[in-house]
């Protein structure tokens, strides 16, 4: 266990300590940022064949790119005037690419590495060395493995029952009518069932245990600032948290593998399948933590985004449920009293990935517009020119995705819902599951999992958004993309009214 008493008790301490201690521990913190960086102004942009460099002081580029992403790149594209720049952080030379030509080199680059640029550019996924970070290439190919696994048919089919049967549970517990927030409720939802979906039994039917899990998540998420990415060795109290959430996720794992283990008893989930092919605890423990935060987080902004565009858009919220009605009028059931998580368990995986056109283009249009990724990767060698421009090796490079899914040359009025749209024929012209080399591993079970969700939602509620005072929300509120996790909209701007139907969940 990589975590010793003396660093738990220091942990204890400073949490304990009052906000003066606090803010000291900041101030001196932003010195050593200070001092780090001045030290490390190396200007690589010096030479010729380099990318132009931002202008200003490097410093000043670190919280606006942990903050305020999505405006910080484009500022650099309007500032620089180019379609390729570079900024520095601390030591790191970071180089943002934009562009036709340059996107394509981008998802094709060979010794361009995913893991190693979210480990420093990211930086709110759990770092345990060995675990989730600092893993050996076969490792990580055997998790992805395990993925593809997870996500055999055979596997998904047994699935769906359970999934739809967690979902019923958690839109039960909404009550017949009400107003809640889309950003917390569907986004519960999703937690629920990609714990299910990549853990084991023994957690995802605790439910205090899975709404622990998503509150030691979300402290990883709110603890990541630019000090514990770029000098996560400081102690500063985010990176105590950080730290002290990520002992308690690690802990919930291993008691869970051990229940298994001294249970003696078989299940039909992800961790069995992990014993079963007796990997080593390192493997199981890193399968779970890292994709568990991975896939709950895109999924779940992909949710929560899915059914807001469906209340804002009630034309295709009638398309999606006129097409799930005639999923459940080609698969009949004997018993009319059969509720709906019964119903909808009894159409086969097959007919939800193949006859689904209209959520799959829901899905698509979604991704498209209410996912503010940025891909980021790290030139492992040797160098490599994009578009005249050197990228060095061990220069971090970002391909932002709004550069082409909000271009209104592939398409118009980019910032526009609208599922009806004709897939781009341009090359990497869509991104939502990546490309080239990246593509997401965990695009089926994904899938799978939004259209259930879905499914269950439509058919069981009708629903609208509405703002702070009640009121339609008319036009619909435009995701934040400087949200890099959930492109929240503006707190108090959207809200999901709703009330069931007569259609027994």
């Amino acid at each position: 266990m990589p975590y010793s008493v003396g660093l738990q008790a220091a942990s204890v301490a400073l949490l304990s300590a009052g906000l003066a201690t606090h803010l000291a521990t900041a101030i001196v913190v932003l010195l050593l940022i200070l001092i780090v960086a001045s030290s490390c102004a190396e200007d690589a942009s010096k030479k010729e064949d380099a990318p132009v460099s931002l202008p200003g002081i490097s410093l000043l580029a670190i919280v606006p790119f942990f903050r305020q992403r999505f405006d910080f790149i484009n500022w650099g594209f309007h500032a620089t005037g180019r379609s390729i720049y570079q900024f520095k952080l601390l030591r790191n030379t970071v180089i943002i690419v934009s562009g036709e030509s340059a996107r394509s080199e981008f998802f094709t680059a060979r010794h361009f590495d995913l893991t190693e640029g979210f480990k420093i550019l990211s930086g709110a996924i759990p770092m345990v060395k060995g675990v989730t970070s600092d893993l050996q290439t076969k490792r990580i190919a055997l998790i992805h493995k395990r993925l593809a696994g997870v996500q055999k048919s055979d596997m998904l089919s047994q699935l769906i029952p359970i999934l739809l049967e967690d979902s019923r549970r958690m839109m039960e517990s909404w009550g017949d009518s009400g107003v809640f927030n889309p950003f917390d409720r569907i986004y519960e939802v999703t937690f629920q069932t990609t714990v299910r979906s990549l853990t084991c039994s023994e957690i995802s039917n605790d439910h205090a245990m899975v709404a622990r899990l998503k509150r030691l998540y979300d402290t990883l998420d709110t603890g990541t600032t630019p000090a514990t990415v770029l000098l996560p060795w400081i102690p500063t109290p985010s990176m105590i948290q950080k730290l002290w959430a990520t002992k308690e996720i690690y802990d919930i794992i291993i008691r869970a593998i051990k229940q298994r283990e001294d249970g003696g008893t078989a299940h039909n989930d992800a961790l069995q399948m992990l014993l079963d092919f007796k990997d080593e605890k390192l493997v199981v423990v890193g399968f779970i933590m890292g994709l568990l935060i991975a896939g709950a987080r895109a999924t779940g902004t992909t949710a929560c985004w899915l059914l807001t565009f469906l209340g804002g858009h009630q034309e295709w919220r009638a398309k999606v449920q006129s097409e799930v009605e005639s999923l459940l009028a080609s698969h009949p059931v004997i018993d009319d009293n059969v509720s709906l998580t019964q119903h909808l368990s009894a159409i086969p995986l097959d007919t939800w990935e193949a006859c689904t056109p209209i959520l799959d283009s829901v899905i698509r249009e979604t991704l498209r517009v209410a996912q503010p990724h940025a891909a980021m990767r790290r030139n492992l060698g040797p160098d490599k020119y994009i578009n005249g421009k050197l990228i060095p090796t061990g220069a971090y490079i970002i391909y932002p995705f709004s550069d082409v899914h909000l271009d209104a040359d592939i398409y118009p009025e980019p910032w526009k819902f609208d599922p009806s749209r004709e897939p781009t024929k341009k090359e990497f012209g869509y991104v939502g599951w990546g490309g080239g080399k990246t593509t997401c591993l965990g695009t089926r079970l994904a899938k799978v999992e939004l259209k259930l969700i879905t499914a269950m939602f439509v058919l069981g509620f009708h629903h609208e958004i509405v703002d702070e005072s009640g009121a339609v929300a008319s036009p619909l509120p435009r995701p934040d993309w400087n949200d890099i996790l959930q492109c929240r909209p503006p707190k108090g701007s959207c809200n999901v009214r709703y009330r069931r139907t007569a259609i027994p969940l």
